[in-house]
């Protein structure tokens, strides 16, 4: 389960305001550290990027963790899909799982796509939910329908592609970053980066397409919300 722990920003010399920015602005939109560098910079703060990388690094998945806990329950019906990645040349595995409504639940690079790869991811993703679905729904890759029946043989399995679009679509904001950071240079960089991204960043993706600006505003102004108090919560005044 996601550790409970609050962020501490004990040492830093900058507010928590700015270290909460720029670990959003990283996470949420396209940017390279520099690039935040600069639009900090704009604003008038001045901060390097390595700085910048190391807050990131730092509370970034302390973030994550925190939005996910304010979540909703999971959806009883899952979908899992797998996608390569390259990292340093070598192609690898990029494990998801959503839930009907879109919600990332899990994410895993792997080596393989085999068998044990998925019962790993079956079992991994059961842990860190805490809760067992009432459908999985995955593509024809028979590696899953080996893994359900050995992992979760209770719970109906659906096997077909066009079943799902959700999965699949769910990997495109991590192709985007992919594509803006020039590829990932490790499997422990890249579960990293993505571990964390993919509970903050889907936090201000609300479904723009479904909503009327009014309603839209409104989402956006509730998340806001919610990263203050996440960002915010037990932390320790930056030092002078």
């Amino acid at each position: 389960m996601v550790s409970s722990a609050s962020p501490s920003y004990r040492g830093h010399r900058y507010p928590v305001e700015v270290i909460a920015h720029c670990v959003w602005l990283y996470f949420r939109f396209p940017l390279s550290f520099r690039e935040v560098e600069e639009l900090m910079l704009e604003r008038g703060v001045i901060v390097s990027y390595e700085s910048i990388r190391r807050w990131c690094l730092k509370f970034g998945q302390t973030y994550a963790n925190g939005l996910r806990r304010r979540r909703p329950r999971p959806c009883d019906k899952w979908h899992l899909d797998e996608v390569f990645i390259k990292i340093n040349g070598e192609v690898k595995y990029l494990w998801r799982a959503v839930d009907a409504d879109g919600t990332v639940l899990d994410i895993l690079v792997q080596n393989r796509r085999d068998k044990a790869a998925a019962r790993h991811f079956f079992r991994r993703l059961l842990k860190e939910t805490g809760t067992v679905p009432r459908v999985v729904v995955t593509d024809k890759l028979r590696s899953y329908g080996a893994a359900h029946r050995e992992v979760m043989p209770s719970v109906e399995h659906r096997s077909h592609k066009g079943l799902n679009n959700r999965a699949e679509n769910s990997h495109q904001p991590t192709r985007q970053r992919e594509r803006a950071m020039k590829g990932f240079r490790s499997v422990g960089g890249a579960q990293r980066f993505l571990a964390a991204f993919s509970g903050i960043s889907p936090h201000f993706r609300p479904r723009r397409h479904l909503m009327t600006a009014r309603r839209h505003r409104t989402e956006m102004i509730i998340s806001f919300a919610i990263r203050d108090q996440i960002t915010d919560a037990a932390g320790l005044p930056a030092a002078a």
